[in-house]
């Protein structure tokens, strides 16, 4: 069944080059494979893809999850590196410090990769220290997508 096979994020970008020099750089990201117009990285036991398109970052959405362990720790380490992470109200709950807490006790935070993908992370205390990468599926219509 298409339930039991896994999928992968897929992020376009303008710019391989670029591409491949922020997640190098700034979150500290090779490819594991360069196919042509494509490069292919492996994050703990998960993987996604990033490839070129003229409609890279346009988005409004998160596109793609980073599951870690001590979220805060990722936060600063990439702080540190040059990341932004953004701020977002979302009523009951916001970002402070571009944290959000969460009431389970774990919590998110979202930055812009060089095209403008919003990319999340997540803490999850159970996940392995290289973390998990998670796809992301925007839907104007729960309901309907859940049916």
């Amino acid at each position: 069944m298409l339930k039991d096979v896994p999928i992968h994020p897929s992020l376009a970008t303008k710019d391989l080059a670029q591409a491949r020099s922020f997640y190098a750089d700034k979150v500290g990201w090779e490819p594991a494979l360069e196919p042509p117009g494509t490069l292919v990285y492996q994050v703990g036991p998960s993987f996604f893809t990033v490839y070129e398109s003229e409609y890279a970052g346009t988005a409004k959405n998160t596109v793609m999850n980073w599951v870690v362990p001590d979220l805060r720790a990722q936060v600063a380490r990439l702080r540190e590196r040059g990341v932004k992470f953004e701020e977002y109200d979302f009523g009951d709950f916001k970002t402070v410090d571009g944290i959000m807490d969460t009431p389970d006790g774990n919590a998110n935070a979202w930055f812009k990769d060089v095209d403008g993908n919003i990319v999340g992370v997540i803490q999850d205390p159970s996940v392995a220290d290289a973390g998990a990468v998670a796809t992301m599926i925007a839907a104007a219509d729960l309901a309907r997508a859940k049916a």
